[in-house]
């Protein structure tokens, strides 16, 4: 009897523990899918925040390539309006110079003219 009871309490013991295992495996899986539910939703706004991190840095690139070329063409529109300008001096030299040879030549003529006729001063 005394040997019966301690196959039974052995065997009730065993029971117990296989539940406990049974139990602590339910609990153990549950708790990974819990995890697994956290990190798969923590992850999808990870990898929004990275794809709007990705659009950003090449927008941010293409941004860049636009304002080097817009800075190019701005020095280019610069150095034309200075040349435009320089072309403008000149032109505006080439009156001037054009405006003392012709008071030059006038002077010049009108001696001719007045030494020809002959009309010397004196």
């Amino acid at each position: 009897m005394l040997s019966r009871a301690q196959k039974e309490h052995h065997a009730q013991k065993q029971r117990i523990r296989e539940q406990q295992e049974l139990k602590r495996r339910e609990a153990f899986e549950s708790a990974n899918a819990v995890v697994d539910k956290l990190v798969s939703t923590l992850n999808d706004g990870v990898e929004d925040v990275y794809q709007n991190q990705k659009k950003l840095e090449a927008e941010s690139k293409q941004l860049q390539a636009h304002a080097a070329q817009f800075s190019k063409q701005t020095i280019q529109w610069l150095q034309l309006t200075e040349g435009f300008n320089r072309a403008l001096k000149e032109l505006g030299d080439v009156e001037n110079w054009s405006q003392v040879i012709e008071a030059e030549m006038t002077t010049i003529a009108g001696a001719l003219e007045y030494a020809y006729k002959g009309d010397v001063p004196g």
